[in-house]
């Protein structure tokens, strides 16, 4: 029986869900820093950022020479699988793992309704 190499080039978790994580952690994070977060070119994460926000998980407006984004609420998933599960269920995972922000804030569900809340309320 041949033995067969186990692969090891996946994850988890991709890098959208990362970089979406990281702009809910802190909603002015700099380009670089999600790039730099993600062990990405600033190129990659500018992209991903675009996909996200013309998929609408996140908006982004101008603030000086910053960009806050702020990600939607009620989001679903993607895939078919999961498309009945909010995307805000993983990021709270996700976020309660990275390092803390000044910035840090959370999505909360409160039955139906979904609001901007601060962290540790």
């Amino acid at each position: 029986m041949e033995q067969v190499e186990p692969r090891s080039n996946w994850t988890f978790v991709t890098n959208h869900a990362r970089i979406l994580a990281m702009i809910l952690r802190d909603p002015e994070v700099r380009l670089r820093d999600l790039a730099s977060g993600c062990q990405l070119t600033e190129r990659a994460a500018g992209a991903i950022v675009g996909d996200l926000e013309n998929a609408g998980y996140l908006s982004r407006v101008r603030r000086g020479r910053r960009n806050h984004y702020e990600v939607t609420p009620g989001t679903l998933f993607r895939h078919p699988a999961e498309s009945h599960h909010e995307v805000a269920d993983l990021l709270h995972l996700l976020v309660d793992l990275g390092p803390r922000s000044r910035a840090a804030s959370t999505l909360r569900t409160d039955g139906d309704h979904r609001e901007r809340v601060p962290r540790g309320s």
